[in-house]
């Protein structure tokens, strides 16, 4: 069992940075590739970005690309989610979940290969000024 910890969130002016943590107890990261996932208000659930166990293959939603970058650091047994130029539209609670599954070498951004034990409850980043 993997249960991870969302840490980060906060209210930040457009144009802004946040760096989101996700943090593990009970388990250790090394074996898992690490989701972010997203929801705005009144919207589903989406994946914006993943790494593979190793930290040695990332992905982006187009929606953040070359503004997110994800990082993982096995031996502190986080993730993270470096947040630049943030826009209003980026307002959301940000989860991370863990999974064990790739597709030819890349981790997934779809939430049904994502461990369900391993949600955490999610960190809230609002963008305004």
């Amino acid at each position: 069992q993997v249960q991870l910890v969302e840490s980060g969130g906060g209210l930040v002016q457009p144009g802004g940075s946040l760096r989101l943590s996700c943090e593990a107890s009970r388990s250790s990261l090394q074996y898992y590739h690490i989701g972010w996932f997203r929801q705005a208000p009144g919207k589903e659930r989406e994946g914006i970005s993943c790494i593979t166990n190793s930290g040695g293959s990332t992905n982006y939603a187009d929606s953040v690309k070359g503004r997110f970058t994800i990082s993982k650091d096995n031996a502190k047994n986080a993730a993270y989610l470096q947040m630049n130029g943030l826009k209003p539209e980026d307002t959301a609670v940000y989860y991370c979940a863990a999974s064990l599954i790739t597709r030819l070498g890349m981790c997934l951004m779809t939430e049904e290969y994502y461990r369900m034990d391993s949600w955490g409850k999610g960190t809230l980043v609002t963008v305004s000024s």
